[in-house]
This record gives structure tokens, C-alpha cells and sequence, in this order.
């Protein structure tokens, strides 16, 4: 009996080393973020941030973006270069994601083949990775604001390259927490980017 992998080797990997790279950036993203508050009334207990102070967490922060932006370059180039990405994430039509959101919430949405997207799980991930793509945008016009003046007026000054950071990071955050939801919802799904099929 043969076995159809469903995610090839490559895509395991990406996943697994962006995993590990969110969550870091996270905790020492927090840290970062407690030393100077956007929202005064909101900060991160230090059981959940990473650095121990801000200078250890500046230090976490920029070794793992390296990590992190290096593995998602990884993961476009292959996903365009071998044509995973418009297989999987396209069409992506208003028609299919109404029918799927209105079978979430009748609770009929079907998880029997994985091999298949449906349209929500297309969205989210279409916006998981435009999301990526605006955390880095946004962290470069935060930590180098004088060398990219042209990003940082994009973003509204630095002030509000900071509140777009904590947003994206907020999207990423609310997403991770979805996705492992929704894993254990479907447990077969973890397998299935462990074993690859």
C-alpha cells in the first residue's frame, strides 16, 4: 500500500521552524513592548515574555527575526517555484468562503480530505502571510526609522509604525491561537504535518 504525501518534507520543516520563530519573537516582542507601552493599560506578565529586560529581549528579538524572515522567503520561493501556492490557495472566491463560513457555523464543515483547503483555511492562510510580510515592514520602519524614511511615512510616522507592529502581531498571535484550535479539533491535521501524509 502506498502513501500519498500530502506536505512535502519542505513544507514540514518552514512550519515547524516558523512555529518556533513566532513564538519567540512573541515573548521577546512583548518584553520589547513593556519597556514603553503603546497602551498603558495593557502589558505582559513576565512569565510570558522572553529576555528577562529589554536589552535581552532586543537581543532575542533581532536574532530570531533573521530566523524568521530567512525561513518565510524559504517557504514563498518554494511554494511559487513549485506552484503549491496558487494549487492550494487559489481560487479563493467571496461564493466558497460564504459557504464555508455558513457551514462553520452550522457546524458541517467538512475536515475529511486534507489534501484540500477549504475557503476559510485559503483566507486565513492568504492573510497569515500578507500579515508576515506588514510585521516586517512595520518592525523595519520601528528599528531602522532613520535609514527607511520612506517606509516610515508609509506607516504614518514611527509612532504609528509601532501601533501597526502590535496589530500585526496581534493578527499573528490570534491566528497561531486558531490554528491550534483548530488542531485539536482535528488532530489528524498535526499528523499530517509531522508525518507529511
Amino acid at each position: 500500500m502506498s502513501h500519498v504525501t500530502i506536505q512535502p518534507i519542505w513544507v514540514r520543516i518552514t512550519h515547524w521552524i516558523n512555529a518556533l520563530a513566532v513564538v519567540l519573537m512573541v515573548m521577546s516582542g512583548w518584553q520589547v513592548y513593556d519597556a514603553s507601552p503603546i497602551f498603558p493599560a495593557l502589558t505582559f506578565a513576565p512569565a510570558i515574555t522572553l529576555g528577562g529586560w529589554l536589552g535581552g529581549a532586543l537581543l532575542w528579538h533581532f536574532a530570531v527575526m533573521w530566523l524568521l524572515v530567512g525561513n518565510f522567503l524559504v517557504y514563498l520561493a518554494l511554494n511559487f517555484a513549485s506552484g503549491r501556492f496558487t494549487r492550494k490557495l487559489l481560487p479563493l472566491t467571496p461564493k466558497s468562503l460564504v459557504n464555508d463560513i455558513v457551514a462553520t457555523v452550522r457546524g458541517k464543515l467538512s475536515h475529511g480530505d486534507l489534501s484540500h483547503y477549504n475557503a476559510i483555511q485559503k483566507l486565513a492562510y492568504l492573510v497569515v502571510i500578507a500579515d508576515i510580510v506588514l510585521l516586517v515592514l512595520s518592525g523595519l520602519a520601528v528599528w531602522k526609522s532613520v535609514q527607511f524614511p520612506l517606509l516610515r511615512t508609509l506607516m504614518g510616522g514611527y509612532d504609528n509604525a509601532r501601533v501597526v507592529h502590535f496589530v500585526a502581531m496581534s493578527v499573528l498571535v490570534a491566528f497561531f491561537v486558531v490554528h491550534v484550535v483548530m488542531v485539536a479539533l482535528v488532530p489528524r491535521s498535526l499528523l499530517l504535518m509531522i508525518r507529511g501524509r
